[in-house]
């Protein structure tokens, strides 16, 4: 069956606008709620749109009238799960007045809700961006790219205006740099949490927890942040990642 991007001359049908009726909308919402759970259970690749038809009581036919085809389907269900996450401005208003990396403090110390709160957005995104095949990942990335769901252009520029942030480095380099290593420190923190035996920890696990995160922003600032002036004393420039 022909993916969501396999055609040269018309859009994707994920991509048509078509102007849906309230039950056409409601069926539309209990398929893709369906689907999320289901591609969270048994992975992309193999699950199965007959079985989440059977669980729904409708036609299999059905979910292909609404979303063209497996592709289609789950790049829905991702989008749904993506948007359900914050925006990194979505942070209390005092941790925003504190800075660029207060904000991102902010958000790398409440990882663990991924696990605990998101854990099946979270698995969506996962397999939407590492476990499903390259004509896929190539509408995902459009998506990611033309939406920003996480805010991260706007988060960027956040920083640049307040002075946190190079001005000498091109925006898209910025956002780039921080979605790769965000998203894979993030992963690295989930691992931990999630097989606390994998990692040798010496100490208090929450204060291991916290030098790591203040080691990654460290890092971070010096590729991407402003350097340091002398009328800006160094604990200054300490004080927004705190």
């Amino acid at each position: 069956m022909p993916g969501i991007a396999s055609s040269r001359v018309l859009p994707p049908l994920y991509q048509r606008q078509v102007k849906l009726r309230p039950r056409s909308e409601a069926k539309r919402s209990r398929i893709v709620d369906a689907a999320t759970q289901h591609f969270a259970k048994h992975g992309y690749h193999t699950a199965r749109v007959g079985d989440i038809a059977i669980a729904l009581g409708i036609a299999k036919g059905s979910i292909f009238q609404h979303f063209g085809s497996k592709d289609g389907l789950f790049f829905e269900v991702y989008k749904h799960a993506v948007r359900s996450f914050s925006k990194y401005l979505d942070a209390p208003a005092d941790v925003r007045r504190s800075g660029f990396f207060a904000v991102l403090h902010y958000w790398l110390v409440r990882t663990e809700h991924l696990v605990h709160e998101d854990w099946i957005p979270y698995r969506i995104s996962r397999l939407g961006n590492y476990g499903t095949d390259l004509v896929l990942k190539r509408e995902i990335n459009r998506f990611l790219i033309s939406e920003d769901p996480y805010g991260t252009v706007s988060f960027v520029r956040f920083g640049v205006e307040r002075g946190e942030l190079r001005n000498d480095l091109d925006v898209e380099m910025m956002v780039s740099i921080l979605d790769w290593m965000v998203e894979r420190f993030q992963d690295a923190l989930l691992t931990a949490e999630l097989d606390p035996g994998l990692f040798r920890h010496q100490g208090d696990p929450a204060e291991k927890k916290e030098a790591r995160i203040q080691q990654f922003l460290a890092i971070l600032q010096r590729a991407i942040g402003a350097p340091v002036t002398a009328a800006a004393p160094l604990g200054a420039r300490r004080n927004h990642r705190r």
